[in-house]
């Protein structure tokens, strides 16, 4: 099945190369190391016999944060390299481990590539970030003897139903990767009728858990929160995309008829669309300003600040009175609540957290947020946030309790690397 893999992905060699000129039309930044992508001028070999981790884009690169930690301080003598898929991605990277780590860009799936990258590389151990399944780095690293970790690996309904329709492949390949950290027993239950061998799938929960906002963090929350106003209700909605956008914009104006002070800062998935949203902003009707443009105290007729920058959410999470987690009120399967719940602040979501499911279920389940059906819903749940400020804070309190409960999944994972890097 591999080699039937590999005739159809040089078939599709054109659509690749499409879709790359495609994003690169509307991100510039796509362009950038081009050729590494293919496999060429790596420039890694800083990174030999060290521990490569691979994080497709910003939400595994910040679920990666404290696994970095622990690696470093664990093995201090083993490089680490990061890849990334998108150039969001890399910024993430970049802004949050500097020059303490090594970063490029994940050759696409073919074997040429592939050998290129793992000579280049030399990885000692592989930690795949989620559920990336690429059949032919699994199939190299096996026969070249470089273990492989899954780890902080979800599989969705959704996501096993889609694999399952290539089960012959994906099941020669799911039985080579060395181990499992897999977040819930459904995934685990689902990964295992994939192919993958039981006794190497381990359900450690997710590492989203052991996340810890920095103090610097909190202090700096507090200054933007200044400029954003202690006096006006700020309703943060972050990492939306298109479509939704529209629907929340209109939850907002419905939502100031009652509270006419209400702040929007709206926080954009992928900024090759905080054009486009600032666009919508103001045919909508809002005064908007944009975070690259306007810094200081926001002007009370300021409807929406548009934050036009990356990685800074949780700032802006944990500067606000609650927060809207988007990819949700369209099919997109949501994003994770976690960074809202750690900071105390009280969340919303809404009917497509399908990615995010058990997590979003237990966010329910004990209090720590409130999920909406559609936009006219968001508006009365808004509006009874902001009017009753102990209702809000019973739900961050809850949601700072559901995350320090569930911690611990990076003490298991630490195991595996040690089966891995320092066997008996």
């Amino acid at each position: 099945m591999i080699i039937l893999y590999r005739f159809f992905l040089y078939l599709f060699l054109p659509v690749v190369l499409v879709r790359l000129l495609f994003r690169a039309s509307r991100n510039s930044q796509y362009l950038n190391r081009i050729s590494q992508r293919f496999g060429w001028r790596m420039g890694l070999e800083q990174v030999s016999g060290g521990i490569w981790i691979h994080a497709v884009s910003v939400g595994e690169a910040n679920a990666a944060i404290p696994l970095v930690k622990y690696l470093k301080s664990a093995y201090p003598d083993k490089p680490l390299l990061i890849t990334t898929m998108t150039p969001t991605g890399a910024d993430r990277v970049a802004k949050t481990f500097g020059d303490s780590v090594t970063h490029c860009y994940l050759p696409y799936d073919y074997p040429g590539a592939v050998k290129r990258f793992l000579a280049a590389a030399q990885p000692r151990l592989v930690m795949i970030m989620e559920t990336e399944i690429w059949p032919n780095y699994i199939e190299h690293c096996h026969k070249s003897g470089i273990p492989m970790i899954y780890t902080n690996v979800r599989m969705s309904a959704r996501s096993y139903n889609g694999y399952r329709r290539f089960h012959r492949l994906i099941s020669q390949v799911l039985g080579k990767v060395d181990q499992f950290a897999v977040q819930s027993p459904a995934d685990s239950e689902r990964l295992v009728l994939l192919g993958a061998r039981s006794d190497r799938v381990h359900t450690t929960g997710s590492i989203k858990f052991d996340i810890e906002l920095p103090a610097s963090i909190i202090e700096a929350s507090q200054s933007v929160r200044r400029n954003l106003g202690w006096d006006r209700p700020v309703w943060v909605a972050g990492s939306t995309h298109e479509g939704e956008e529209s629907q929340i914009l209109d939850a907002f104006m419905a939502a100031k008829k009652k509270c006419p002070d209400l702040l929007l800062v709206l926080v954009p998935r992928h900024p090759e669309r905080f054009n486009t949203v600032s666009r919508l902003c103001t045919r909508f009707g809002c005064n908007t300003v944009q975070r690259t443009q306007f810094q200081a105290e926001i002007p009370a007729e300021i409807d929406v600040y548009l934050v036009d920058t990356m990685g800074e959410l949780a700032l802006f999470i944990a500067a606000s009175d609650f927060t809207f987690v988007g990819g949700s009120l369209v099919p997109t399967g949501g994003h994770n609540v976690l960074e809202a719940c750690a900071a105390g602040i009280a969340v919303i979501f809404g009917p497509h957290m399908f990615n995010f499911q058990e997590i979003s279920d237990q966010v329910l389940s004990r209090g720590a947020g409130v999920q909406i059906m559609s936009a006219e819903e968001l508006v009365d749940v808004v509006v009874k946030l902001i009017q009753d400020p102990v209702l809000r804070d019973q739900y961050g309190v809850q949601g700072k309790l559901f995350v320090e409960e569930n911690r611990g999944a990076l003490r298991k994972i630490e195991q595996l690397v040690k089966t891995c890097l320092e066997p008996a």
